[in-house]
């Protein structure tokens, strides 16, 4: 594998030195140059937190995949790791798909388990794919050796792949997503007593649409006394405000124990409301949370930053996964995202008169809002703040919508990018106050609702010069009881 991650580095080296950065993330883990999507292997191992990467070091766009990296000890200050894996053997000559890392039981070996993807025609997928699932192994989590295929599904599924692996008692367990002979999408359980030798179980969930016929990057986890698992359904028709990016990512809440079937509680939720958010993976942290990263891209519609600045795609921050009283599923970001802040502009309350708008920040590339509304003393019909605001007009709105009951992204305006649309409906609570916390990047959103009720999360390319924050009412007043905003710096080391 040596010689093809040479080529790799080489490759990525290139367009990092020709990268523009007028949009690139500070502090959103993005590869130097070239392709990303799923985050892999988000672990922590020998004292440092890995988050590994698909990606395609020789363009823009999706290809023949790698595995990039990441690792930080503190989740603030992140390092460039060199690429983890390329394709290299039979089992994964046209791609290392996504997957998943695991210790050992005496810590000091790190367990990858990726899917091997193979092109049956080996040029495109007209004839079908041959997909399976491999192991590699690390003392360093950075050089790896293969070890080969460790499950082989059956031939007749055209989809069969993503594994994600934990361990309960004595026995070792692998989650992936696959596509039944019956065209529906399901999730596959299997189970090992010694990380190598897999044997299958059940299948662990069957979606109730008939219109997913595959269920990516499960994921499966417990929350206090329930589970949650975690998929990217590929299919599902638009649903009112639900499924309408191309590729979508919820999740259903259950019962669960070994031996056991999954019996599901709640019925299935989107679990970003956003144009930007698909195949999140999670890992237990070693305080206990349970922590997760997405991916902030898209396979159907162009980036604005694929043709001409030499990357594609980043991943989301850091996010804390609970569930609430009502036994949903919440997000909110990392504690270790405060100190990633620099400064800090108090600036709330503030009351908003008729159609009024006042600038908060005349210039932010990457900046951490809390804003707090009440929603008894307001009577806008939106509220918000335009984002990235440059002088020719262009902006991204986020905003609170009284008549609609939601919180969205309004890319109408913006200067590049998808430009519709897109709202969470939120419940403001026995105080009628509506709390948002917003990172704004160069060029990305991430907006949390309400502790986390509800994410909205998008791409907002903006125009050149200064990108102003303005806070605006529309036909109807505003109340802010709370409002400030945080600098921040860039997550980088290197």
């Amino acid at each position: 594998m040596k010689e093809q991650l040479a080529k790799a580095e080489e490759s990525v080296a290139k367009l990092q030195a020709n990268r523009n950065d007028r949009w690139y993330p500070t502090f959103h883990i993005a590869a130097p140059g070239g392709w990303i999507n799923d985050p892999n292997g988000v672990s922590f191992f020998k004292g440092r937190y890995h988050v590994y990467f698909q990606h395609n070091p020789f363009s823009t766009h999706h290809a023949t995949m790698h595995w990039g990296h990441v690792s930080s000890t503190d989740m603030v200050t992140w390092k460039r790791e060199p690429i983890a894996f390329a394709p290299s053997i039979e089992a994964d000559r046209d791609g290392v798909f996504s997957g998943s890392a695991v210790s050992s039981d005496d810590g000091d070996t790190m367990y990858v388990y990726y899917t091997g993807h193979r092109w049956a025609n080996g040029v495109n997928e007209d004839e079908g794919n041959d997909q399976v699932q491999c192991l590699a192994t690390s003392q360093d989590a950075i050089s790896f050796e293969k070890q080969g295929v460790v499950v082989r599904g059956p031939e007749e599924l055209p989809h069969f792949r993503d594994p994600k692996v934990w361990k309960m008692g004595d026995t070792w367990y692998m989650v992936f997503g696959a596509c039944s002979v019956e065209n529906r999408g399901e999730v596959w359980l299997y189970t090992s007593a010694n990380m190598e030798d897999w044997e299958f179980d059940s299948i662990l969930f069957r979606d109730p649409d008939p219109e997913a016929f595959m269920l990516e990057c499960p994921d499966f986890f417990p929350l206090g006394d329930k589970w949650v698992l975690v998929y990217c359904p590929m299919g599902p028709a638009i649903s009112g405000y639900a499924n309408r990016n191309g590729h979508n990512a919820g999740y259903v809440v259950g019962t669960w124990a070994p031996g056991e079937p999954f019996i599901q509680t709640k019925q299935y939720d989107l679990e970003d409301w956003g144009h930007n958010f698909y195949a999140p993976q999670s890992f237990e942290s070693p305080d206990g949370r349970r922590i997760q990263y997405g991916w902030m891209g898209s396979f159907n519609h162009p980036l604005a930053s694929q043709e001409a600045d030499g990357w594609s795609g980043q991943l989301t921050v850091g996010r804390e996964l609970s569930l609430n009283a009502d036994g949903a599923l919440t997000a909110w970001p990392i504690a270790e995202v405060e100190d990633l802040r620099v400064s800090t502009t108090e600036i709330g309350p503030v009351n908003l008169g008729f159609d009024e708008s006042l600038r908060l920040v005349d210039d932010a590339t990457a900046v951490d809002i809390e804003l707090e509304i009440d929603l008894a003393a307001t009577t806008a019909n939106r509220v918000g703040l335009q984002v990235h605001k440059t002088e020719d007009g262009h902006h991204s709105y986020v905003y609170y919508d009284d008549l609609a009951g939601r919180v969205g992204i309004d890319g109408r305006l913006s200067y590049a990018g998808e430009s519709g649309y897109r709202a969470a409906a939120v419940n403001p609570g026995a105080d009628n106050k509506l709390q948002l916390r917003i990172l704004v990047d160069r060029g990305s959103i991430e907006v949390f609702v309400n502790h986390g009720e509800a994410t909205v999360t998008s791409f907002s390319f903006p125009a050149d010069g200064p990108r102003a924050i303005e806070l605006c009412s529309e036909a109807g007043t505003a109340a802010i009881t709370d409002l400030r905003v945080h600098s921040l710096r860039s997550i980088w080391e290197n």
